[in-house]
């Protein structure tokens, strides 16, 4: 009598049950993650319930090896299941650029958006030790902070019912500045209505060129963008890029003045798929000192970007030299407590601006210039687009008004009541534990309302921090101009989700 052989009509891997499957899924690497999506349709449904969230996946490397310090990033952050669609890598001044660049694209594939940055300091979680750190050279000296040029915080994120991709700032020898922000701002609104049928981009997080004066770029999209698109970054600095769209990827006689990652709604997204906010607060490091000043005469330096000023004291006839002025702010601030403090003046600018076709119109901003030095001549300030005429007061870096400011920064990341899957820090390179005498406070306000989700961030060289003005609050004695470009503070970004579920 023969034994009649069955046959399995079904494979042996669709008869996991499905919590147990994704039990297992949900603990594999990314690239495992992603070879089983393949493997069949019931796994691919698995995989897709999985990350059918946002998630954002980051990890800091000190190692003074760049090619030891890419691995140890990418192993923590590709330890568990993403879908990379954008990622931002910025490395200390000791690393090269374009090495870490090459070493980057060549491990994260061809077609992920990339902003790979030099900047001057590091924020993070350590790969290795899960410790989370603030990091940059020891520039002062005082004891208080590591000496370390080396490492890298890199930063994966996977974003569902968001299209996102990297559009550059272009400049070419013979365009003037203006047609420049022009095509810049056609771009990302082009870029946005294909993806997501309106212009209004959700979020923008931008990295400049350290030899370029953004200001009138930010001026532009804050006058051009509503008020709900968030905008953050650093203003100076070096960036290498690589957009999806190949066109983007700029060589030859054209350079980028800064990059932009743009994050856009999908306007083909699934109806299973909620919606992803981006929220801005600021910790604001400057306090205002002594009367209002006018400008009575302005000389521009175009070659290394500065201008001298002399002024009038609001309501007085008598015009001030550089000295006078400067001796008049040192006295008011003769009982001081900070060595030493960083001065700036904060110009108030009424200009016109007008976008393509469209009549034009005043606006009001605060523009924040450093103070290089004064004689019996002119004031010296860094930057240029001041004119006779403009209102200005003096500014000093202040660590007890920034501790109160990183307080109330605190409060208004507290009210937020939103499931927050991320963040990202962007704080003057100025602060840090030289300029507070203890660790982390730059990233408490994140850190504590948020324990266990990914942060990131790194030390800047002025902050850009745009978005409603509830959650910046009244940062600045100016109170009628707004102010997108910052000093000595620290700009927050929290990434938040709501599920399609409660939206209905």
């Amino acid at each position: 009598m023969s034994k009649t052989k069955t046959h399995r009509t079904t494979p042996w891997f669709d008869e996991i049950n499905g919590d147990v499957l994704q039990n297992i899924l949900e603990r594999l690497p990314a690239a495992w993650f992603a070879s089983a999506t393949c493997v069949s349709k019931q796994w691919n449904r698995v995989c897709n319930r999985i990350l059918s969230r946002p998630k954002l996946a980051s990890a800091l490397s000190l190692n003074p090896s760049l090619d030891i310090a890419v691995k140890e990033v990418f192993d923590k952050v590709l330890s568990e299941p993403i879908r990379p669609h954008f990622a931002i890598a910025n490395i200390g001044s000791g690393f090269s650029l374009i090495n870490a660049f090459r070493l980057i694209t060549k491990r994260l594939g061809p077609s992920t958006p990339l902003i790979v940055s030099i900047a001057s300091g590091l924020i993070g979680r350590e790969a290795l030790t899960n410790e989370f750190r603030e990091v940059k050279p020891d520039s002062e000296g005082d004891g208080y902070v590591e000496d370390i040029d080396t490492g890298i915080v890199f930063t994966l994120g996977y974003v569902p019912g968001l299209k996102v991709d990297a559009i550059p700032l272009l400049r070419t020898a013979k365009e003037p500045q203006v047609a420049m922000t022009d095509k810049f701002l056609k771009d990302i609104k082009g870029y946005t209505a294909s993806v997501s049928g309106c212009t209004s981009p959700v979020g923008i997080i931008m990295f400049g060129e350290r030899l370029v004066d953004l200001k009138p770029h930010i001026d532009v999209l804050d006058y051009a963008l509503p008020e709900e698109t968030v905008i953050v970054g650093n203003e100076r600095g070096k960036f290498l890029y690589r957009s999806g769209n190949e066109t983007r990827n700029v060589s030859g006689r054209t350079k980028s003045d800064a990059i932009a990652l743009i994050f856009a709604r999908d306007k083909d997204k699934s109806s299973g798929i909620g919606d992803i906010q981006f929220h801005v607060a600021l910790s604001n490091g400057v306090s205002a000192v002594g009367p209002i000043y006018k400008a009575a005469s302005v000389r521009v330096n175009k070659a290394d970007c500065t201008t001298g000023l002399t002024a009038k004291r609001e309501g007085d006839m008598d015009i001030l030299d550089g000295q006078r002025i400067l001796d008049d702010i040192y006295d008011e601030m003769e009982n001081h407590t900070d060595e030493s403090p960083d001065l700036y003046i904060g110009v108030t600018k009424r200009r016109k601006y007008c976008i393509e076709s469209e009549k034009s119109r005043l606006i009001t901003s605060l523009a924040l210039h450093g103070v290089i030095e004064g004689n019996e001549e002119y004031l010296y300030v860094n930057g240029v687009n001041i004119k006779t005429g403009d209102y200005f007061q003096f500014y000093h870096s202040d660590s007890n008004f920034a501790l109160s400011s990183s307080s109330d920064a605190y409060v208004n990341l507290k009210s937020l009541k939103k499931e927050v899957f991320g963040g990202l820090i962007f704080a003057c390179c100025g602060r840090g534990e030289s300029f507070f005498g203890r660790c982390n406070v730059d990233s408490s306000p994140l850190l504590e309302n948020f324990p266990g989700v990914p942060l990131a961030g790194i030390f800047c060289c002025g902050e850009i921090g745009r978005g409603p003005s509830s959650l910046i609050g009244e940062s600045y004695k100016e109170k009628s101009a707004h102010c997108c470009m910052h000093v000595f503070s620290t700009v927050y970004l929290a990434m938040s989700y709501t599920s399609a579920c409660l939206e209905c």
